[in-house]
């Protein structure tokens, strides 16, 4: 255990970090922590809702590389809610939310999550205010304080 963890102190983090997503078999994927989105967001594509067992689910896929579409991992979450969001141009759009556990610093901890197309934007993940909200800090002047994947992991997030 770290020393943050036994005297309740937050956890510092980086505008930048990478993460995974443990429950979908995603152990690296990069993530832009914003303190200024409220909720946050990933890339996904291919939505289609569908029920079981009388209530409401997604399917969806992810693409956890940045700059490629390679190796995509298709997602079968239940709805938690449907939610108007404006984006940072002001656009509002109606998106899924579904709850998702995330690995940052060595902590998990679970967060609503829209789905969102993330095409163009420059982090396939954003991690918001409510997540952080579970004991993070953000330093703005840091990236990659819970370490880095291997190099190879790397290359093959720029699209080498």
């Amino acid at each position: 255990m770290t020393d943050s963890h036994l005297t309740n102190q937050p956890h510092t983090a980086g505008w930048r970090e990478w993460v995974s997503l443990p429950d979908l078999g995603v152990p690296w994927i990069k993530a832009k922590l914003d303190t200024g989105a409220r909720s946050s967001a990933i890339h996904a594509f291919d939505l289609e809702e569908f029920e079981r067992d009388g209530q409401a689910w997604v399917r969806f896929s992810i693409h956890p590389w940045q700059r490629t579409s390679e190796e995509a991992v298709v997602v079968e979450l239940p709805v938690h809610d449907r939610r108007a969001v404006r984006s940072s141009s002001g656009h509002a759009d109606e998106r899924y939310v579904v709850l998702m556990d995330v690995r940052l610093l060595d902590r998990v901890v679970t967060t609503e999550m829209t789905l969102s197309r993330r095409d163009e934007m420059g982090f396939r993940l954003l991690i918001g205010r409510e997540a952080l909200r579970q004991g993070f800090l953000v330093d703005a002047g840091r990236s990659y304080l819970g370490g880095r994947p291997k190099r190879a992991v790397r290359r093959k997030n720029r699209g080498v």
